[in-house]
């Protein structure tokens, strides 16, 4: 590709107060349309805003994690422009003095290495309301409850260069802000929005290229698909000879394209100015540090202390380490195995496996973390085998009860008695005479080969019940003759 790709990501994270920024109305997710408002949120004249001081906490424990400058003193001001859900014609935001100043954060990508993308701000606002379509034919409702919602923009530099590397970073501050819990981090919801502003120019050029705005991408996934179709579609045009306008486009998922909203070929002129009914917001050194002391363990130091303290690889400890409720299922369940690479693998494998297929969190998995250990004890202790314990925790999960009360009930547990295996393993010798001495005429290549039948037929003869540990050395002594 003769183009070089540069992004810069808008993130707007939904804080979770229980009230709104700037009045005590109620903040959820799927209340009836306009119930949830205050005359604050309506922009009644005379009605005055008084700030929500737990926003400003959360905005301060982000800052402190993204390694960011903290504004001692932040200003709100008043973002002017008209849209149908915005009735008081401008935003309450913070512009020239906002509350999290620059920052940086150090993204792990797929190919092992690190990226360093800068943060330039993090700032308090209020949302907008929602403009709803469907359930009006020619005619739009205005549904005004998440009007005046707490939101922090989290603002980064153009520092991205790839479609892989801006969904790491999302991914990474969706981490952080669920690790945090100052947001739930539900895309589905919209309580975390992505803005990608994206821009081509060719490899060597120090120069940015016109860049558009690609507005409220809701996934990881479309968020990479937008960036891969808006990259092919500025692309196509350079190539032809034509050139980018700076506008506003939309990403329509089922048709995998952008498509163009407003124009923004002279930017807008918000008119920004203080806003008269807000003071500043003057912070003491004590309150920031005191807000240091109360943040939780990290992504970073969790995947940090996985590796030192339960010698994981680097890949095993950021991914178990990339949900607070991954990285919590994790730890309770090792507790009751003591065996973290076990628990690990089958964490990362079979559990999530189950997860994606049924489309659950791991935080509501039908399969607790203790109970779940508890399984992996049967595995470690050689009860059941690998293969049967899949069996069980599918019955575990369908809520056939614990892992012991399944494998009595379904009579699951492995043969260990060595006299057993080895009457079984004679059982199949002497039914399968030509073969066995086909295999002791053939080199140890071959046999190699060829033993896996033998196990086979032991696994098959024993409903795999056969200790695999156990079988392997008594089948190969008894193939010697």
């Amino acid at each position: 590709m003769n183009w070089e790709v540069v992004i810069g990501l808008e993130i707007h994270t939904q804080l979770s107060t229980k009230s709104k920024l700037f009045s005590g109305a109620a903040v959820g997710f799927g209340a009836e349309p306009n119930t949830q408002t205050t005359l604050v949120d309506l922009g009644m004249p005379g009605a005055l805003p008084v700030f929500n001081k737990e926003a400003l906490r959360m905005a301060v424990m982000f800052g402190h994690a993204i390694n960011a400058d903290i504004g001692m003193t932040s200003v709100f001001a008043r973002k002017n422009y008209f849209y149908p859900d915005l009735p008081k014609g401008y935003q309450t935001s913070q512009m020239d003095h906002p509350i999290v100043g620059k920052g940086y954060l150090d993204v792990m990508l797929e190919d092992g290495t690190t990226s360093r993308v800068g943060i330039t701000r993090a700032h308090l606002e209020e949302d907008a309301g929602k403009s709803l379509h469907e359930d009006f034919q020619g005619m739009t409702g205005i549904d005004l409850n998440r009007s005046s919602t707490p939101l922090l923009e989290i603002v980064s530099e153009p520092d991205i260069r790839s479609a892989k590397e801006a969904v790491a970073y999302v991914k990474m501050i969706h981490s952080i802000v669920t690790y945090l819990g100052i947001c739930d981090g539900n895309m589905a919801e919209g309580s975390m929005r992505c803005d990608i502003n994206l821009s081509l120019r060719p490899k060597g050029q120090k120069e940015y290229g016109t860049r558009t705005e690609i507005k409220n991408v809701n996934s990881f996934r479309f968020i990479e698909k937008a960036i891969y179709t808006e990259i092919e579609r500025q692309a196509d045009i350079l190539e032809d000879g034509g050139r980018i306008i700076q506008e506003t486009r939309l990403y329509d998922p089922e048709k995998n394209e952008t498509r163009s909203m407003r124009s923004k070929e002279d930017a807008n002129d918000y008119r920004y100015f203080p806003c008269p009914d807000l003071l500043p917001i003057v912070l003491t050194q004590e309150y920031v540090d005191g807000i240091r002391a109360t943040l939780p363990e990290l992504p970073s130091q969790k995947a940090a202390r996985f590796q030192s303290e339960y010698l994981l690889s680097e890949y095993d400890a950021n991914v178990l380490s990339s949900s607070r409720a991954m990285a919590n299922y994790f730890e309770t369940a090792n507790t009751a195995v003591a065996d973290a690479k076990l628990t690990a693998n089958w964490v990362m494998g079979e559990l999530s496996k189950l997860l994606n297929q049924e489309q659950q969190d791991i935080e509501n998995a039908p399969v607790n973390a203790q109970a779940f250990g508890e399984l992996l004890v049967r595995i470690k202790d050689s009860t059941i085998n690998g293969k049967t314990a899949k069996d069980v925790l599918q019955a575990m999960w369908d809520g056939e009860g614990s892992a012991d009360d399944i494998i009595k009930a379904k009579g699951l547990k492995q043969v260990t008695d060595t006299g057993a295996i080895e009457a079984m393993i004679q059982t199949i010798l002497d039914a399968n005479a030509a073969q066995v001495e086909q295999y002791r005429a053939a080199d140890e290549d071959k046999q190699k080969k060829m033993i896996g039948f033998f196990v086979g037929q032991v696994m098959k003869a024993s409903q795999g019940k056969a200790n695999p540990s156990l079988v392997n050395p008594i089948l190969s002594k008894m193939l010697k003759g």
